[in-house]
Order: C-alpha cells, then sequence, then structure tokens
C-alpha cells in the first residue's frame, strides 16, 4: 500500500529525486514500466450491432416490411402471370442500405467529432519538476514518479503520497462520496473516512485550500478512481431541451404523416372497389406507397442531423477558443442577455508587469536596477518586500531569449519578473530559507500570508490589497500614512493594481495557526503598481455587446477607483451608471437591489457570494446571465448561472469543472463569438426545419391531391425513397453546417422558450411547400412543360426533386435578406446542390425500369431548371413582402 510504504523506498522504485525529479530517460522507462496516464476506454459497439441498431428503427422496419411485401407481390405475379417488376424491390432494398449507410456514416462522425471535443477538454495542465526544473505537462504525460506541485483549485491529475504541504485540503467526493474536504499532510496519523488517507491524493479530486509538492504512485487504471471506474465512458448520450422539442416536432410531422399516408390509402382502396378493381395485387401496392410515403413525410433523420451538426459546430468552436463542455449550453449562450464578467485577464491581457514600486516615500520605477534598492535609507524595506515576492508565493517563472514564461499566478509571477530583472535571484532565496507555514490567498481574506525561516528568525510575510495590508500593520516606516493612501489612489486611479507588503519578525514559540496573531501589529514595507493592459480585441467586443442587446456588468476583485477606471476606458459608463462596492449590497433589500440593478455596470471588491447574488437576482427578473469565473469559490456562482463561463489559462480545475464553456484564451472577445456561434447554431437547426418541413408538406399535398381526384400516386414507392434521401441527408445537413452570418451581433437575444417554428418560417413553409404542390400537380394534370407520354412520370419526379433543390436557397435565409447576398458563401451546399442533381441526372437517363423514368432531351431539362428556379423567386418575393408588411 502506498500510504504506508516508506518514501524513500517509493522514490527509489521509481527513480526518482525530490529535488531533480525524473530525467527524460526515465519518464520514458516508467510510461513503458508503469502505464501511461489515461483511462481505458470501453470499446465501440461492434459494426454488427451498429448494424443492427439502425435496422431496429421504426422507419426502417416499415420499409423492410413494404419491400418484402413488394418481392412477395411481384413473385406471385412472376409466377402466375409472368410479369414482376423485380428492379422496383430491388430498388426498394438499395434505398433501405442506402438510408442505413447513411445514417450509420452520420453517426460514426458524430461521434467521432465528440471525441475530439473530448479530448480537447481533458487539456489539463500540471507543474512537474524534471530535470531539475519545473514545467508545465499535460496531465496525460504524467508518469509514476513524477514529482508534481498542486495548489488551490487544481484537479489532482494521478495517486500521489504527499511529500510536503501548507494548510491542504482536498475534496474526496469523486472517490467516496463525501461531499466536506479532508485534511491532507505528509505524516500520516489517521486513515480518513470511506478509506482514503492522510498523506494520499488521490486521481480525479480537487485540491480546496493549500498547496503540496507530491509523488506521483501510480497513474491511469492503477489509481484508486482507475480501479472503481474501469474507464471513463464518453459516448454516453444526452439530449438538450432543444434536441427533445425537435424530437416532439418529429413526432407530430410522424402522425401528420401516417395520418396523410392512412388517408390516401383508404380512398385508393375505396376507388378500387367504386371501379370494381379491388384485387389483392391494387391493394398492396396502394398500402406499399402509403408505407412509402409515412417515410418520405417523416424526417426520421433529424436527430441525427442535429447531433451532427451540434458536434462539428461546437468543434467549429473550440478553434475559436470557445470550448463547449455541456451541449446545452450550445443553445443558451445564444439566449444571453446579460455578461457579469471579472475584470483580470478577460477584459485584460494578464500579462502583468510591474511598473513602480513604493518603498519608504520613495518612487521608484522599475528600469532602476537593485542597486538603488539597496541604497539607505530603504534597504530593509526592500529587502523583506523582495523577500516577501520570493517566499509568500506558489508561481514560478522560465526566461528564455529574454521572453518569460509564468507558471502559476500572472501577479505572482509579474513580482518574480520584476525581481529577475533588477538582479534579485528568487531560486536562490527559495533554496536558501524553508517555509513554515502558509495561508493561501481568498478572495475573502485579500491577502496571503507565509512564515519562513530566514537564518535563526522566524518571518512572517504578508501580501495582498492595500486596505487589507495597512488594516493589519502598527508601523510604518513612512509617517506620513497619508502620502501612502495618496499614493495608493493615485496609482488605481490609472487602472493599475496595486499590491501591498507587510512583515513580522515572530517569536519562537508562536502558533503558526493563529492567523489573527500572525496577521496583526505587521510593519509596512511599501507597494507595487502593476500594470495589466486591456485586450485590443475588448473595445470591439463590448460594442458588439452594446448591438447585439446585451448588458454588461464587470464584477472585479479590484477596488472602487480601479473599477471605475477601467470603466472609463472601455466607454461602459454614462451619467445614469452606477458602481458599487460588494459591500454596498449588504445594505440593500432584495427590492432595492433588484431596483437599481439594471443600471448597475460596475461592483467592486466581489466575492464569489457577491457572484451568487447577482446572478440570482438577474435571473429572478427573467434574464438570461453568463457569468465568468476563475476560482475555486466560484464554481457555485458558475453552475447557478444560465451559462458559466471558465478561464482556460488563469482558471482552477474546479471552475472548469464547473462551467459549460471554457474560454481556452480566456478572452472576453471569445464569449461575445460564442454568443454570436450560439445564434448561428440555433439558426441552421430552423434552416433545416424549414427545408424539411417543406419537402413534407408539398409531397403530401401532391399525393392526396392525386388520389382524392381519382388518379394514381404520382410518385413511385422508389420515387419517394429518393426524395427521403434528400430530405434525410446530405443536402439537410449542409443548412446544418450553414456559415454564421455576419448580422447576427445586430439581432436582440433569442428568446428562451421562442417557438423554433417562427412567424415567417411558417409563411415560407406554406406558400413555398404549397407553391411546389401547385406546380408539381399542373404538371400531373395540365403538362404545361409539354412531355411526351412517356416522359411525364419522369418529368414530374425530376421537377419535384429540383424543387426541392432550389427551394433549400430559400430555406438559407430567415430574416427576409434576400438569399443571393450570401449565395456563395456555403461552398459545401453550392457542392451537394451540384453532386445532388447530377445524381439526379443519372436515375433519370439510367434508371429505366426500377425508377419508373425515361430520358429526357437537354430542352426538356432546362424547362425542368427553368420552372424550379421559380420557387426561388417566390420565396424572394415573399420576403420582400414581409420586409414590407414590417
Amino acid at each position: 500500500m502506498f500510504h504506508n510504504t516508506p518514501l524513500e523506498e517509493l522514490i527509489s522504485k521509481y527513480h526518482s529525486n525530490q529535488e531533480l525529479g525524473l530525467t527524460s530517460q526515465q519518464v520514458l522507462e516508467n510510461q513503458a514500466n508503469f502505464g501511461a496516464n489515461v483511462f481505458e476506454k470501453s470499446p465501440p459497439p461492434p459494426f454488427l450491432k451498429q448494424l443492427i441498431e439502425a435496422l431496429k428503427e421504426p422507419m426502417v422496419l416499415l420499409l423492410i416490411f413494404a419491400a418484402f411485401l413488394a418481392l412477395g407481390i411481384n413473385t406471385y405475379e412472376y409466377l402466375y402471370h409472368q410479369k414482376a417488376n423485380f428492379l422496383e424491390c430491388a430498388g426498394i432494398f438499395i434505398a433501405i442500405f442506402l438510408s442505413v449507410a447513411i445514417t450509420l456514416i452520420m453517426e460514426n462522425r458524430s461521434q467521432k467529432a465528440f471525441e475530439a471535443l473530448n479530448a480537447i477538454t481533458q487539456d489539463n495542465k500540471i507543474k512537474v519538476l524534471r530535470n531539475g526544473e519545473i514545467q508545465l505537462i499535460t496531465q496525460e504525460n504524467i508518469v509514476a514518479g513524477d514529482i508534481v506541485f498542486l495548489e488551490t483549485g487544481n484537479k489532482i491529475p494521478c495517486d500521489c503520497r504527499i511529500l510536503n504541504s501548507q494548510s491542504l485540503m482536498c475534496n474526496e467526493s469523486s472517490l467516496t462520496g463525501e461531499s466536506m474536504p479532508n485534511t491532507k499532510s505528509a505524516i500520516l496519523s489517521h486513515q480518513d473516512s470511506s478509506n482514503t488517507y492522510e498523506n494520499m491524493l488521490y486521481s480525479g479530486c480537487f485540491i480546496t485550500q493549500g498547496n503540496a509538492k507530491a509523488l506521483c504512485v501510480a497513474t491511469g487504471n492503477n489509481t484508486e478512481f482507475g480501479k472503481i471506474a474501469k474507464a471513463l465512458d464518453s459516448s454516453i448520450k444526452t439530449t438538450t431541451p432543444l434536441q427533445e422539442k425537435l424530437q416532439k416536432l418529429s413526432s407530430k410531422i410522424t402522425i401528420f404523416g401516417a395520418s396523410a399516408a392512412f388517408l390516401a390509402f383508404i380512398i385508393q382502396v375505396c376507388f378500387f372497389i367504386f371501379r370494381d378493381n379491388a384485387g389483392f395485387e391494387n391493394i398492396a401496392q396502394a398500402f406499399i406507397s402509403s408505407i412509402v410515403l409515412i417515410v418520405a413525410s417523416v424526417p426520421e433523420g433529424l436527430p441525427t442531423i442535429v447531433a451532427i451538426s451540434l458536434a462539428l459546430n461546437i468543434i467549429k468552436m473550440s478553434k475559436q477558443n470557445a470550448l463547449v463542455k455541456k451541449l446545452i449550453a450550445c443553445e443558451t449562450i445564444g439566449c444571453v442577455n446579460i455578461i457579469c464578467s471579472d475584470k483580470t485577464g478577460t477584459l485584460t491581457q494578464n500579462q502583468m508587469s510591474v511598473e513602480y514600486s513604493f518603498i519608504q516615500d520613495r518612487i521608484i520605477e522599475v528600469k532602476e536596477s537593485y542597486t538603488a534598492l539597496q541604497s539607505s535609507p530603504i534597504k530593509d524595506s526592500s529587502f523583506f518586500l523582495l523577500h516577501n515576492a520570493a517566499l509568500n508565493s506558489t508561481a514560478d517563472i522560465t526566461k528564455k531569449d529574454n521572453s518569460y514564461n509564468f507558471i502559476g499566478n500572472p501577479t505572482e509571477c509579474a513580482l518574480l519578473v520584476w525581481g529577475d530583472k533588477i538582479g534579485f535571484d528568487y531560486h536562490k532565496i527559495r533554496k536558501n530559507f524553508q517555509i513554515l507555514h502558509s495561508f493561501p490567498f481568498s478572495s475573502q481574506t485579500k491577502n496571503m500570508t507565509s512564515i519562513a525561516q530566514i537564518q535563526d528568525k522566524m518571518i512572517c510575510f504578508s501580501k495582498g490589497s492595500p486596505e487589507k495590508i495597512l488594516d493589519i500593520c502598527s508601523m510604518m516606516p513612512c509617517q506620513d500614512v497619508q502620502k501612502i493612501h495618496k499614493q495608493i489612489l493615485y496609482y488605481q486611479s490609472l487602472a493599475y493594481r496595486v499590491i501591498a507588503f507587510a512583515h513580522k519578525e515572530l517569536p519562537s514559540n508562536t502558533n503558526l495557526q493563529d492567523r489573527d496573531f500572525l496577521e496583526s501589529q505587521m510593519v509596512f514595507d511599501g507597494f507595487v503598481a502593476i500594470a495589466d493592459p486591456l485586450r485590443e480585441e475588448v473595445y470591439e467586443a463590448i460594442q458588439d455587446c452594446k448591438n447585439a442587446g446585451i448588458d454588461i456588468k464587470i464584477l472585479t476583485g479590484d477596488n472602487l477607483t480601479t473599477a471605475k477606471a477601467i470603466g472609463n476606458q472601455l466607454h461602459l459608463l454614462d451619467d445614469h451608471s452606477i458602481i458599487l462596492e460588494a459591500s454596498q449590497l449588504e445594505n440593500l433589500s432584495q427590492q432595492e437591489l433588484l431596483k437599481i440593478l439594471p443600471k448597475v455596470k460596475i461592483i467592486a471588491r466581489s466575492t464569489p457570494h457577491t457572484k451568487m447574488q447577482i446572478v440570482n437576482a438577474l435571473k429572478s427578473q427573467g434574464n438570461i446571465v453568463a457569468l465568468t469565473g476563475d476560482g475555486i469559490n466560484d464554481a457555485p456562482a458558475l453552475k447557478n448561472a444560465d451559462v458559466g463561463i471558465a478561464m482556460g489559462i488563469s482558471g482552477t480545475e474546479v471552475s472548469k469543472e464547473a462551467s459549460d464553456i471554457v474560454l481556452l484564451n480566456d478572452s472576453f472577445a471569445t464569449i461575445v463569438k460564442a454568443i454570436e456561434w450560439g445564434r448561428g447554431i440555433y439558426q441552421n437547426f430552423q434552416r433545416f426545419i424549414q427545408f424539411q418541413l417543406t419537402v413534407n408538406l408539398s409531397s403530401v399535398i401532391i399525393v392526396l391531391s392525386a388520389v382524392i381526384m381519382g388518379f394514381t400516386a404520382p410518385f413511385s414507392a422508389l420515387q419517394l425513397l429518393w426524395v427521403n434521401l434528400i430530405m434525410d441527408g446530405p443536402p439537410a445537413l449542409t443548412l446544418g453546417l450553414e456559415p454564421i452570418s455576419k448580422n447576427l451581433l445586430k439581432q436582440k437575444p433569442i428568446q428562451r422558450n421562442a417557438n423554433i417554428i417562427t412567424k415567417n418560417m411558417l409563411s415560407l413553409i406554406i406558400i413555398n411547400g404549397i407553391f411546389i404542390a401547385f406546380m408539381c400537380l399542373l404538371q400531373y394534370f395540365t403538362n404545361f412543360l409539354g412531355a411526351k407520354e412517356e416522359e411525364k412520370t419522369s418529368v414530374l419526379f425530376t421537377l419535384f426533386v429540383v424543387f426541392q433543390l432550389f427551394n433549400a436557397f430559400n430555406a438559407r435565409e430567415l430574416n427576409n435578406q434576400s438569399i443571393f447576398k450570401n449565395f456563395a458563401s456555403n461552398h459545401l451546399m453550392l457542392g451537394v446542390f451540384i453532386i445532388t442533381f447530377a445524381l439526379q441526372v443519372l436515375i433519370v437517363e439510367f434508371g429505366g425500369e426500377a425508377f419508373q423514368t425515361t430520358p429526357l432531351s437537354l430542352e426538356m431539362w432546362g424547362k425542368i431548371l427553368f420552372v424550379g428556379f421559380s420557387v426561388i423567386i417566390i420565396g424572394e418575393l415573399m420576403r420582400f413582402i414581409l420586409n414590407k408588411i414590417k
């Protein structure tokens, strides 16, 4: 058991070293000997099982029944009357094969898209020690024997034995089911509940407080979590509310199609009886045609198209740095009308740099050398300030070609870079002096405190917000306290982040757990002003939000002065804007808060509790709220928001786990891009619904009208099945992958409960569906295209298909805009149109007896294309009229 094996034995077993970690060669050997840090995935179901599942679909079973019924009829006709149409039977079986093949291919592609997405979501980076250097690697590259560094908010990537820790607590609910965090330390004093051990950290659990240096002892399936789970099955299917709505819509269409088919069958039987030719063959053929009409009129491919459209669009979103973790976020993000955003890293570049330091009563620019800080009388204060930055920190930096790489908290990294630039070696300080205990930074305390042994003295260091540090100090090297406050306020008004420092020498018998004593009567050492420039793209993103009807509220941990400066720089404030500190909310009743909330633009000194309070209040007013967060304590608010958005770079793993979307670049502009994509995906669903319902309506009207008037069904079973493939196949899918419109951010947010079929859509479905049906019936009854007798069936069939192909272009536009503005933007659709039309030509020219077609002249093809294009003219006319009405 790892928990009671001597540490030296474990380190020796994995050929590791506490000070240097593993060598590059040993990493490869350990991975080969002890396994990679990945979980075995459940193998995909065998092809035969997938095939059987596809064949069990109701519409496919109906087709199979119709195919065998047709085979039986034709066999009977052949045996007793020496005539049969086995080609039609073969055609129906081929149609079944194509339908099943397309379903399997699309579902397989959808599954692969989600697997690719899962691969992105598992890109969790961990700090490790290798070859004597701190490195950031993905968790799947961790091997047994790695020395890993974990801190508050980290998701534990493997099973670890703790080497040393500070104030360490861990949430092991994913392993034990118990939500209360457990205290952890390197010394095993007792066994925790649920068979976990105090000196062990377990894969899949979270660090909720403190930090640790630990030895990886098990990876992947060899971890405790791996033994229980065996595999992380990423193939579990979930459905979103919109998918459920579409399934209900599909059910209604099925009832409509089945009712129409049943009515057509009854009418045909009545005519057979009336005409005294109600033989088995006629009734059976009518029955087959009715079954095929059901199949053709039912959009059984709708769920598949929705799933693959979601999967492929989510992959595209991830390439735009918006990683969707929960499918429902794709829908909800398009409905967002309020964004509650952090400032640091989201609105700013998170590339912090120290620009000024204030030590005693002197302002020192960063360009001044370490020698300047060594000068009297500021030598002592600068000594403690720099040691504070080095020791009271969990961050690291690496330097290459005068470029710095941040590992850890950006603020702490900026302090280390500052020290490096003025010649202060923090590595040497950390190596020579021991940290005895630490209290991590939190949004509640607004400071971080560490106790270090420096030679024969025990020194307590604290750094944090100026208000907090000044409050715990009783000694000021600078006698003019007002000057300190004035200088702090000056830099905050310029949007600098101000971090203050203090220290205290401790008696040898001090209780290191007594934070109140430690953080009292301290010596103020000074402060630094840190610049974090706004992102260049944020100005345009803010304007896009205003155009899109989205209100922005900044919930920042900065003080009121800094927050206001940022608001002014972003042009977010006007004469009616309200700026508050979080503490002021405590004095407001719920009614007072709700009254002023629409005008509140910035809340300074925000805490996770503030975020939760504001999100709840906004949601109670009917708003759809997106919230950004990066800290471990932001998790409840992220879960509570309509769309929780975590930071991919600076965010803790806890916040990412709780979120719906992760920003891979931490940028506010990516949130706006995600909203644009959410709206675009929703509109794409509307596009292929509009296309499919038009096909359904027109085909049912044509068949029913012909049958009611005493004529035979205009289309053969095989022709209807070809129409069905068009409706549920690639032409429909291309509408689900339509490029995102550029004017989406000029529209108002989508209402959460809005009907997916709008009045405009319904108007176009009805008008275009009736127009297509009318033109086809006109050809059926009057032959206005002048087809020869043997060409009539081919002409009608082709005219109907061409109408649907042209109408797919109509379905692309939902907002009464002319289709010609973006006619060539969807290259995939143009390609599918050409290929489908080419297949239609092949079917007509060479389909012969199977499809009941005869070749057509070039002139007739020209007439059909000309008449088919008229549906676009009707669509344009309708959009023009609807625009005028508006």
